[in-house]
């Protein structure tokens, strides 16, 4: 069988990238957890551990700086299309994150308005975000987001970023 490769698709900017260097640590027929290094270097982030859930429309990332220290939480809703030797994620505009010390932001909801009404985007794409965003916020209330983070500190230890 032939490796898969991961691509990211974005709408802003519109691009597809092959994650080729991205290491898949666990893959399900729901779940893929991979390690990755930045793409481009950057001062403030080297690279980190995600989670993917292709049945909750998230990935989560751990954020690491190219020390090794931890940075945040990166939740990105997505939408996920299987070929035969590739999976692509769709970057869908919103995106959560999560600080050091808990706090919550939301990311990027006027940018996904603005792909809306700018046509780059459907209205069927914007919902899969609110929907996806909305189930993690209320996991996040109820105190249950260490199920997602679970699936990324199982690797961790085994795993040099």
């Amino acid at each position: 069988m032939a490796e898969k490769t991961i691509y990211r698709k974005r709408f802003i900017p519109l691009e597809t990238v092959a994650l080729k260097d991205d290491c898949i640590l666990f893959e399900s027929d729901t779940r893929m957890v991979t390690r990755w290094k930045s793409l481009k270097p950057r001062r403030d982030i080297g690279g980190g551990i995600s989670a993917y859930f292709m049945d909750k429309g998230i990935k989560v990332s751990k954020i690491f700086a190219p020390d090794g220290h931890f940075v945040h939480w990166y939740c990105d809703t997505i939408r996920t299309v299987f070929t035969e030797n590739a999976i692509t994620f769709i970057d869908l505009l919103i995106d959560v994150i999560i600080d050091p010390e808990g706090r919550v932001h939301i990311l990027d909801a006027a940018e996904a308005a603005d792909a809306l009404q700018s046509g780059l985007i459907s209205a069927d794409i914007l919902c899969d975000a609110l929907r996806a965003m909305d189930a993690l916020l209320a996991d996040i209330d109820a105190g249950h987001f260490s199920d997602y983070t679970e699936w990324i500190t199982r690797f961790e230890e085994r795993v040099n970023i």
